[in-house]
């Protein structure tokens, strides 16, 4: 027994985003047979459609070893196979972040582990992926629970090496006992055998695009920089996972202000809490009342610690969550209060990556579709014309053939007055892009962070490297705010040259695309709060300064280089495309006066023709009305939003005392 809601939601998403494949895939064809199509919109429409085939929206579980994750994760996800499939028994928890999703390029399920070792590698999570020799290959077997089960497990294995190595590898600092005594580093101590665990497999929700990143606990966290620097700012939405019997420890509040408080700032939505293990606070010798009383104390206080809305914590049992759904048990599944967050989620999260999806892809589409209708609707009206013109000719003075000849020839030169403006605008245009990308040169930039990083080593004090710190990332935001005078300055620019364009084509309606460094702005504010935090935190007054600076440029510096490299790709992919839209209008409405001229100069040598020409001329415009509306068809699905699910049942409180 699942929680239908849920599925419908992501079912929803998945119909949604395959209606838009479709359209896009219609609209591809549809530019070749309009001839329309040109080498960059068909590269640009095929990475659309790779990004929107590989698209997922990625759910993070996060929160210190021990609170039940994993045992969330089976509960939501795997119930229906009837027992424990991803290994969450005490004493076997994950070692490593693991990523659950379903691969539509390799259907064939598989879980792939990257040895522990790739750490003394210069090389990224993420650009080991692109190389699977890199990984440990595991088949996996779905016909058997059992044998997935036995295969998952291995997620959970360690290796004893010497302390000297663990260091090596960057997982520790200091490495000391539990009396707080440093080991020595030819003792032995334990470390995770995998750094990373990809598990393809073929869930109904997976396969809809839904991935899964858990989380190991704080120490992982801290030393696999690229979970804080891409995917946990990536996901579309975070649980963190509190113990009810426990509350919020000390390594919980490190995990919530290190990690999950950026994540909140950058996330309006889909960061909520699950207190697990409520069954723990289930006690006989209380009445229901009391129960429900009680875990609404610790949610108060959870909320309270958290300074958070209390709606955004659930008390949930992830334990006997999945028991009553492995049993069919709705007492059991009620009591566990996972549906009530399961719908939150699921209300949440959709409609945030819908809108991400329309942004980041669907605009960019919907102005490539809108650009080719203005084409053909400058192409019908011309039609129109020319029948017209045509029309007024046949029994009438052979001069009116002469006058129109004379009208087309002058509308020629007006538009080979607009083709010289044009590239004159490009000139200028160039030139005040190029100011731009001067302002965010990622050399310029690198040599500040080098800068930077010589200062901060070569610092004698806390003080100093601190200071060292705050000054590289004020640099780093008064460039961005330098960039931003000058991208306003641009669009104005383009601003005035569409509208001349409009003034002198009366037919023409196309608005320009302008560049927007907002979104860039915001994730560099983000991050100088964070690096600020980090600065003043205790951390980087206790700790060894040169793992301060370390961690300083991985976790931080890093995700600064990841924003303006961004910055810089689509600062020069609209650059290249600002004015491509008069371009194709202008080199249309050529060809369209050739032609007319052509069929002017063959009706005053053969009235016979004339006929025939209107003929083939209502054919053609018939042709355009065609792709005109396929065109908008097109167009009404990908602006067509992902419909609302509508909820069955009554979502259920945040708390319940009901005990299975």
């Amino acid at each position: 027994m699942t929680n239908e809601n849920s599925f419908d939601s992501i079912h929803a998403y998945g119909k949604w985003k395959s209606n838009l494949v479709q359209a896009i895939e219609e609209f591809q064809g549809w530019l070749d047979s309009t001839e329309l199509e040109e080498s960059e919109q068909s590269l640009k429409i095929y990475e659309t459609l790779q990004t929107l085939k590989h698209d997922r929206i990625t759910l993070a579980f996060v929160g210190e070893f021990s609170r039940g994750k994993t045992e969330l994760i089976n509960a939501i996800f795997f119930s229906q196979f009837k027992r424990r499939l991803l290994p969450s028994e005490a004493g076997r928890t994950t070692m490593c972040p693991t990523e659950l999703f379903y691969d539509i390029d390799e259907p064939k399920p598989y879980m792939r582990l990257l040895p522990i070792e790739s750490r003394t590698e210069d090389a990224s999570i993420t650009e080991q992926k692109q190389d699977s020799v890199n990984w440990t290959h595991i088949q996996l077997d779905i016909s058997s629970p059992e044998n997935m089960a036995s295969s998952f497990a291995q997620i959970t294995n360690t290796k004893k090496v010497k302390a000297s190595e663990a260091k090596r590898l960057g997982l520790y600092d200091v490495i000391t006992d539990n009396n707080g005594t440093e080991l020595a580093d030819s003792q032995i101590v334990e470390i995770p055998m995998w750094r990373h665990a990809l598990i393809n497999f073929p869930h109904p929700f997976l396969e809809q695009g839904l991935a899964i990143l858990d989380t190991p606990g704080l120490n992982s966290l801290g030393n696999e920089p690229e979970l804080t620097i891409n995917m946990l700012p990536n996901a579309q939405a975070a649980i963190f996972v509190l113990a009810a019997d426990t509350g919020v420890t000390r390594s919980d509040m490190d995990i919530w202000r290190r990690h999950l408080k950026s994540f909140r700032r950058n996330h309006h939505n889909g960061l909520v809490i699950a207190l697990n293990k409520i069954d723990t606070l289930w006690d006989d010798l209380k009445t229901d009342s009391e129960i429900k009383s009680s875990i609404q104390r610790q949610c108060a206080e959870t909320a309270h610690t958290l300074s958070i809305d209390a709606k955004r914590v659930f008390a949930v049992s992830a334990q006997k969550g999945l028991i009553g759904r492995v049993r069919d048990n709705a007492k059991l599944i009620k009591a566990s209060n996972l549906n009530a967050m399961e719908n939150v989620l699921s209300n949440e999260i959709l409609p945030q990556k819908e809108q991400l999806v329309r942004n980041t892809l669907i605009t960019d589409i919907n102005e490539m579709m809108q650009e080719s209708k203005s084409i053909l609707l400058g192409q019908f009206n011309s039609k129109k014309k020319s029948i017209q013109d045509f029309s007024g000719v046949g029994g009438k003075n052979e001069n009116i053939i002469q006058v129109l000849l004379e009208k087309t020839r002058k509308e020629q030169a007006i538009y080979h007055n607009n083709a010289e403006n044009l590239q004159s605008s490009r000139q200028i245009l160039s030139g005040q892009h190029n100011r731009l990308k001067r302002i965010i040169n990622l050399d310029q930039l690198d040599k500040q962070v080098s800068d930077a990083r010589k200062l901060m080593q070569g610092s004698w004090t806390t003080t100093g490297m601190k200071k060292s710190m705050k000054s590289l990332f004020d640099n780093i935001s008064s460039t961005m705010n330098e960039a931003a005078k000058q991208t306003e300055l641009t669009n104005r620019l383009v601003k005035s040259i569409f509208n001349r364009f409009q003034n002198e084509n009366e037919d023409t309606d196309i608005k320009p695309k302008l560049f927007s460094i907002a979104s860039y702005k915001q994730e560099i504010d983000t991050l100088y709060q964070d690096a600020e935090e980090y600065r003043t935190s205790v951390y980087s007054t206790m700790t060894e300064q040169s793992f301060v600076i370390k961690k300083f440029f991985i976790s931080l510096v890093s995700r600064a280089r990841n924003i303006y490299y961004q910055l810089n790709k689509d600062a020069d992919d609209w650059g290249k495309r600002a004015l491509t839209p008069l371009i194709r209008q202008v080199k249309g409405h050529k060809k369209e006066l050739h032609l007319r001229l052509d069929q002017l100069k063959k009706a005053g040598q053969s009235r016979d023709s004339i006929s025939e020409r209107i003929t083939s001329l209502k054919i053609e415009a018939k042709g355009l009305q065609k792709h005109i509306f396929d065109v908008n068809k097109m167009l009404t699905t990908i602006n067509t939003p992902m419909p609302a699910i509508v909820h069955k049942k009554k979502m259920p409180d945040n708390v319940t005392a009901i005990r299975g």
